[in-house]
């Protein structure tokens, strides 16, 4: 997800590399605790098949679901799920039988009978307009007359709209038909299987075959003008459409700006591993949604404030896409783990800038990303949209990069995409991979950056010379002075300039509050630079 107030500015150099800034919105975690009782836990939803019909008129649905899964505690006495209680519920059946249920808040229970061993399946028939919950969860609107249906779940409102285990790490296959006037087209994850048109309305029927989380299930619908492109994967065997959806009116404009997405495609499956849906589609739709963007699982939502027609935003569209791979594919085992997604998210803007105009791209790009301040801590933040979690979680990503070198950075992500594919991850999953192909402990890593600290380093520094014989040296002196965690580890490169307009960097290591080095050089310097390439999340003061 990627957020903006539309307050954004480019600055061109002479290479045509620019910095992006932009505000990201704060909202609470809004994530209850009692949203999820234990009962979920113990039950593995299958597959969703939902069967929705739209009426935008009186701006409400009917829709008739079924859920089926399996019970992983022989003890469950009751099948807990989330589904908002302002629906009319006509009809609830339990494998086929009706059955009495309770619906209040956002749990609807049914107890489980004593024959019923280890598998479910659940319908629920019901009407009613969707309460907007959220970023709004589920919308109807209009633009220039017509109509937009949309919704945005994340992090726990699909229950706004379908019954549902609305816990991340429980992903299930799905069947979405969705029915509205035959004049518009409705879109949803997965593939297209077929599309009826009876009368006046039009229903169409799409499927995932891949895995998928209750956040990322979406739903759009609106009279969009398509258009495609085709991507071939990485070792020529598979082909697939890349599908957009743009209003009319902006349809001009989404073509210069959707497109830049096949550019992209190519570089995330060459760089981390093949496009995780590519038996699907990848698609984004343009809806009403002012404040950003949505990586619903092969079809991005995108503002239509964020359609210029200009690739102004061409940094929200890779963020997106990389969601794919970072987020949707490989999915977190808990919201405390959203860093994981975001994180990854946005330092993916940077690697895209960086393929597109170097080293220097990536570094302004980090640079825009670095806040003097950042709030709490990233693992289980206390806002899950914050800039820690986007920003500083993405420069948590490019130190670790500096702390094992660019190919075991790249062999990381690789890995860890090829293993948690279609999974679901932790922090700790991906500090013990990370372990394990650096051969490195990474412990303090993670403890300074992601489970306990919670800003950046700050440091006060000197430096002199001094000649003994032949010999020159750097004396070297570092304090930190950043309040909160008390010292961070780090290795810290010095980039010792000379007269002659040559330079070296000399590289140490930081491992406590007060540190002081001696460094042999090859010549009388005339100044320092710390951390000349802009790896940490830092500032240094020379105080000499």
């Amino acid at each position: 997800m990627h957020f903006f107030l539309i307050l954004k500015s480019h600055t061109f150099n002479s290479i045509a590399l620019f910095l992006t800034f932009w505000v990201i919105i704060f909202t609470p975690r809004i994530y209850p605790d009692d949203y999820i009782t234990q009962n979920q836990k113990y039950i593995d939803v299958l597959h969703y098949d939902i069967n929705i019909q739209l009426n935008t008129k009186l701006r409400t649905i009917n829709a008739d679901v079924k859920i089926k899964g399996v019970i992983k505690n022989k003890d469950l006495k009751r099948i807990d799920l989330n589904f908002y209680d302002n629906f009319n519920i006509s009809d609830v059946y339990l494998n086929g039988e009706k059955t009495t249920y309770e619906n209040k808040g956002t749990r609807f229970s049914i107890l489980k009978p004593s024959t019923l061993v280890d598998t479910f399946t659940i319908r629920v028939v019901y009407s009613g307009k969707p309460v907007r919950r959220g970023f709004s969860s589920f919308v109807f609107a209009s633009i220039n007359g017509q109509s937009v249906v949309y919704s945005l779940n994340e992090p726990n409102y699909a229950s706004t709209w379908f019954p549902c285990n609305d816990i991340p790490s429980d992903k299930a296959l799905l069947d979405i038909k969705i029915t509205n006037d035959s004049s518009q087209v409705s879109v949803s994850n997965g593939k297209l299987i077929d599309v009826k048109t009876v009368n006046n309305k039009r229903t169409y029927h799409w499927k995932t075959y891949y895995p998928i989380a209750t956040y990322l299930i979406s739903l759009y619908s609106s009279n969009y003008k398509e258009f495609d492109q085709t991507y071939i994967s990485q070792n020529k065997a598979d082909t697939m459409k890349i599908k957009y959806y743009a209003f009319p009116y902006n349809y001009k404009k989404a073509k210069v700006d959707f497109s830049i997405n096949l550019d992209m495609l190519k570089f995330m499956s060459k760089t981390f591993g093949e496009y995780p849906f590519i038996k699907e589609k990848y698609g984004v739709a343009e809806f009403l949604w002012q404040l950003g963007a949505i990586e619903h699982q092969t079809i991005t939502g995108i503002g239509s404030s964020l359609v210029g027609g200009d690739n102004f935003f061409n940094d929200v569209y890779i963020h997106e896409l990389s969601h794919q791979w970072w987020g949707d594919a490989v999915s977190i085992k808990d919201w405390k783990d959203i860093w994981l997604n975001e994180g990854f998210a946005t330092y993916n803007e940077a690697l895209y800038d960086e393929y597109k105009a170097g080293p220097a791209a990536l570094r302004s790009t980090m640079l825009s990303k670095a806040q003097n301040r950042f709030s709490g801590k990233l693992y289980n933040p206390h806002n899950y949209f914050s800039r820690t979690v986007y920003n500083k979680g993405a420069w948590v990503l490019h130190m670790l990069r500096r702390e094992v070198g660019d190919s075991t950075f790249y062999s990381i992500l690789r890995k860890y995409f090829e293993k948690y594919k279609y999974k679901n991850v932790s922090t700790n999953d991906f500090k013990v991979l990370s372990e394990k192909i650096s051969g490195k402990n990474l412990t303090y890593f993670f403890k300074q950056w992601v489970y306990e600290g919670t800003g950046r380093i700050e440091a006060e520094y000197n430096w002199d010379v001094d000649e003994d014989g032949d010999d020159i040296y750097l004396d070297f002196q570092l304090e930190q002075i950043q309040k909160g965690y008390k010292s961070y580890n780090f290795p810290l490169d010095i980039k010792i300039n000379y007269k002659d307009s040559s330079n070296e960097i000399k590289t140490i290591r930081i491992n406590n509050i007060n540190v002081e080095k001696r460094i042999k050089l090859k010549a009388r310097p005339i100044n320092i630079e710390l951390d000349p390439n802009n790896w940490l999340l830092s500032v240094f003061k020379n105080n000499g």
